[in-house]
């Protein structure tokens, strides 16, 4: 691969670009297939959704203060071992559910989602260091397809082997999952691909950032558009499950739940079109309306029901159509010369997603019933379709 201008952003390889579309699918299935049963193995650990939302919200703590210091390991070690490190974190938070109990499965629930940040955080960086603005839709919409097909398939094999099989099997099938994922890493660290030898963006501490990024009024709606799609998903792979199985439903249930949740998608190419024709900003907003009105629906069901799983499935389109949009608006507006340091607090979304939500639960739960939760995630799905109509309107 030539490279025509030292500082300009360079254009991908189709056949790197799709290696690292494979690598987030690999990555994608060793996570999904543990999301439904962690947390019904919370519920049958804890006893209570208020202890399950106390455990979701330690581990979530720890995980922001891993989100926090990539910035100091990439310093530290090159990126491409950074990603190594993530790796080991999900293996071992594998483990660890295999046999944890109490503060370990915290610890656990932390590692799995400190590895999800940090390979989140490095293939942000790697994109936006050789893919250029125009193309971070497209790319973006290759990567969610073959994250859905992970997705689709990880949340009922998991499900599935831990109901049917053994309570240790779907930990025991993440874990082999990861280990083809970092060998399929390495492969790629081993060829001639230069995306993944030769990060150029420097390494900087996101702590010093913070107020220079929150400074930013674009980039804090950025941050808001992403935390509330992250907050709502949050909501639905902890309490969907438990949702599911409070409505009647078997347990296996609950696992195609969330893999048809998570097959939406594979609705990313129509997004992409759509984006294209009505512009990211609008398809933004509409996604955003979407999800609020379904989340009203479920309130106004009250107790679970069978009925309400379907406004759960409505509310995952929108949310879908988000995943696929939802970083560009950070993506496009960013400084490029701030673009390190600028990730790190930006993809702290995840993280304080999961503190919100557990909090938010819990609080509801001390003072009323638990749908008054949905509502409460409707107006935040609201106020981010009106934050989304201040980005320009050329997003």
């Amino acid at each position: 691969m030539r490279w025509r201008s030292p500082t300009g952003l360079q254009q991908l390889e189709p056949e790197v670009a799709v290696s690292l579309a494979r690598l987030t699918g690999l990555e994608g299935f060793a996570r999904a297939v543990m999301v439904g049963v962690i947390p019904l193995a919370a519920l049958e650990t804890f006893g209570t959704k208020e202890r399950v939302s106390y455990v979701f919200l330690a581990g979530a703590a720890l995980t922001t203060l891993v989100t926090l210091h990539v910035g100091t390991l990439e310093r530290l070690l090159h990126r491409r071992w950074v990603v190594d490190l993530g790796a080991i974190a999900l293996f071992s938070a594998a483990i660890l559910f295999m046999f944890a109990d109490g503060p370990l499965f915290a610890l656990a629930v932390g590692l799995r989602s400190a590895e999800a940040s940090i390979f989140s955080v490095c293939m942000s960086l790697y994109i936006m260091d050789f893919i250029g603005k125009a193309d971070f839709t497209r790319t973006e919409s290759r990567r969610m397809v073959y994250q859905g097909a992970a997705w689709l398939v990880g949340p009922v094999l998991g499900i599935t082997l831990w109901d049917s099989v053994a309570p240790e099997a779907p930990f025991l099938l993440s874990a082999v999952s990861t280990c083809c994922m970092l060998a399929f890493f390495w492969k790629l660290r081993l060829s001639n691909y230069p995306v993944i030898s030769s990060p150029k963006s420097p390494a900087i501490n996101p702590l010093a950032a913070i107020p220079q990024f929150f400074r930013q009024r674009r980039l804090r709606i950025a941050y808001f558009i992403t935390l509330a799609r992250a907050v709502f998903w949050a909501t639905l792979f902890v309490y969907g499950p438990i949702y599911v199985v409070e409505a009647g439903l078997p347990t296996f249930a609950a696992g195609a739940f969330l893999s048809i949740a998570s097959a939406m998608l594979f609705i990313s190419p129509t997004v992409s079109r759509l984006a294209e024709r009505h512009g990211v900003r609008r398809v933004i907003m509409t996604a955003y309306i979407v999800m609020g009105c379904s989340c009203v629906a479920l309130a106004s069901l009250g107790a679970p029901t069978p009925a309400g799983v379907v406004f759960w499935l409505t509310s995952a389109v929108g949310g879908a159509t988000i995943d696929v949009l939802g970083n560009i608006p950070f993506m496009r507006l960013v400084k490029p010369r701030e673009r390190a340091a600028m990730t790190g607090v930006f993809s702290t979304w995840r993280e304080v997603s999961f503190l919100i939500t557990p909090a938010l639960a819990a609080v509801v739960l001390a003072v009323g019933p638990f749908w008054v939760l949905y509502l409460v995630v409707a107006i935040l799905m609201f106020c981010a379709a009106a934050l989304t109509s201040y980005l320009p309107k050329r997003l």
